[in-house]
Parts: structure tokens; sequence; C-alpha cells
């Protein structure tokens, strides 16, 4: 039996996201070969260990959270031993057992930006998905549009600013910013899941929604809105050193909002539809399959990604690549790969034994 230390919730605005992730793996993992000892952590960053029951982690009216019940889970002293243990609330310490890898389902900064992989990396302990610098690349907008232009790949123009750049110059960045045309999209460079993002279609409204992305992150990103469909694929590493493995893809078709902002992905059910596998030519997609897996090799990817695209009907314009995307049993990353033949749990089973190979 593998024992699987499954991690979710954390710090970032994305909590709750991940502990609907959480739940959705909980429902769905391989109980016959897996053990899962489910570690919650807190807005405030206070590791807890959390009942094996998926029944709180599902989003609904209410947000699902982690509570703190005065647990605190610890991880392993050094690289010789993989043994987690816990202190419960009444001061009682003691071992969890052997732990052979973490699935860390945390979503934002303090999770899926390379901090939780590096601790797990300096303890030893094998993980899923990607690895440090993967993380931290496919975290940063403004890093990940560098490397991915680098590499040859076509992204939105943008600029990328912070707060004192922006003092220090407004007239500056405003004549860089109307270079890109209105509208455009206004967005933390380290968030997710539309947090912090603002369309703006009038110059005047721009500080209002700098203020917001800075809320989140310190660097903002404009970025010229893109005409398009949006299109989504499904990345995983491919075994013994094979070239990633693309899935079919799948399109957002947003009703009656500007954009695919927060609430259309997981408040609002009416606001998208999300269509797998959407209808794209055989060669559009062969074509978005080679973006996506370059994408994937560009950063450094390891176990998954999902990449995200505009598609103008004549070329395809990456948005972003999500290195730990939603992972609920409707998010687009499982639904793509289940129009691909692989079912959920089947991707779940997948992922571990690929974070166990490559990160030991």
């Amino acid at each position: 039996m593998i024992r699987v230390a499954l991690l979710f919730g954390g710090r970032s605005s994305e909590h709750s996201i991940s502990c609907a992730t959480a739940g959705g793996v909980l429902g769905a993992i391989d109980r016959s070969r897996f053990e899962v000892i489910p570690i919650g952590i807190t807005r405030d960053g206070a590791w807890t260990l959390y009942a094996d029951d998926a029944s709180g982690l599902t989003l609904g009216a209410e947000l699902p959270e982690v509570i703190d019940d005065g647990s605190r889970v610890h991880l392993p002293e050094s690289a010789a031993t993989r043994e987690w243990t816990v202190t419960d609330a009444d001061g009682t310490w003691r071992s969890l057992g052997d732990i052979d890898v973490a699935f860390p389902i945390l979503h934002g900064p303090w999770g899926e930006d390379g901090t939780i992989q590096g601790a797990l990396e300096l303890v030893g302990v094998p993980y899923v998905g990607n690895g440090v610098l993967a993380s931290a690349l496919g975290m940063d907008k403004h890093a990940t549009k560098t490397v991915l232009r680098g590499a040859g790949l076509e992204v939105a123009p943008w600029v990328a600013l912070t707060e004192a750049r922006w003092a220090a110059d407004r007239e500056l960045w405003l004549r860089r910013i109307r270079g890109l045309g209105l509208p455009v999209f206004v967005k933390p460079s380290r968030a997710g899941s539309s947090v912090g993002v603002t369309k703006v279609a009038d110059p005047d409204a721009l500080p209002a929604a700098l203020a917001t992305a800075w809320a989140e992150d310190r660097t903002a990103l404009v970025e010229a809105a893109m005409t398009g469909r949006e299109i989504e694929v499904a990345v995983l590493q491919g075994r013994d050193g094979a070239p990633p493995r693309v899935s079919v893809a799948g399109e957002i078709v947003v009703r009656g909002r500007e954009f695919y902002d927060f609430d259309a992905k997981y408040v609002d059910a009416d606001a998208a539809e999300l269509i797998c596998p959407a209808d794209l030519r055989e060669h559009e997609l062969a074509e978005l399959q080679r973006i996506a897996a370059r994408a994937f090799e560009a950063i450094d990817g390891a176990g998954l990604a999902r990449v995200d695209v505009f598609f103008s009907g004549g070329e395809f314009v990456v948005n972003e690549i999500n290195t730990m995307p939603g992972f609920t049993p409707i998010s687009m990353f499982p639904s793509c790969w289940i129009a691909s033949g692989v079912s959920y749990p089947e991707l779940i089973t997948e992922l571990i034994e690929l974070g166990i190979a490559t990160h030991r």
C-alpha cells in the first residue's frame, strides 16, 4: 500500500478551490492501492491533520475551508527518514508513519509557486507535479510569458509594473499601456482562478484595476485583450523520458460576462459552458498539442499542466500555463483526459506514479 500525504488549502486566495480539489481526489483515489493522509493547511499556514472525509470539501453556497483544530503536522526531520509526525491539540505527539509521496494540490502562492516543492525537496519527500523551477515559472505570468516567447511561442503583448514604477513615471507607463490598445486585462502576476483580474476599456479605470491586482501581488500585468475562442488542453509528463502527452482540447464559452472570472468558474454554474472535446479540425488539434508540449518543456514541466490559448481561427496565442490546474472531477484538466480515454481515478494513479518516479 502506497501512503500518500494529500496537502490542500493553503494561504492563497485560492484556498477554497484547493479544498474542493481535495474533495474530488479523496472521493476517487484507488483505495486498494493508496492510503491517504489528508493534511489541511489553514489560511494562516498551519498544517493540520484532516479527517479522511470528502463531504465537507465541495463547492456550494459556502466555499469549503480548512478550520484550525489545533493539531500540527510535521515534515520529516531530514532526508534520512520518511516518517511524518503530528502534535494533537492536547499536546500529544505521535507518529503518522512513513509517507511514500506527497500530493500537493495547492493553488496559488505558497503552494503552486515552488515553495512547498522546495520544502519537500529539502527533506527528500517525493511529490506529485512540477518541480521548483517549473512551479515558480508557471506561477509568475510575466516570467512565463518571457520564457514562452523565448521558446518561439506566440503570447499576448504585455507590460509588467510595480507600484513604485507606476508612481515614479505614470505618463511613461500610460503610453506603454495605450500602445497595447484598449481594452486591456489587468491582473496580478502571481495569482490564479482569475482572482484580482479586471477588464479595462477606459484609461481612467486603470488606477483602480492596478490597485486590485497589487492587492494580490507586488507586480501587475497589463495585457492586450485577445479575440478568439478560449481553448485549453491538458498535459501529462511522458513516461521514461518520452515526450509529453497532450489531451484532446476543451473550450470555454462564457455567457453574460465580460470574461471567465472567478464567479463564472466556481460560483455561477450558468455563466460558462465547458465543451470537451472542442470542435477543432485534425490539423488544428495537432498544432495545438505541439504548442502545449513545447510550452510544457520550455518551463521544464513535470507531472501535469494545463495550457490555455486563444484561437483566432488562424493561430494559437498562449494565454498561460497552469502547473496545478483545477482538479475537481468536473474541471477542465480531468475532463480533457476523460474525453481522451483516461478516467479520473486512473489520472490520479498516473500522477502519483509519475511523482514517485520523478522526484525521488
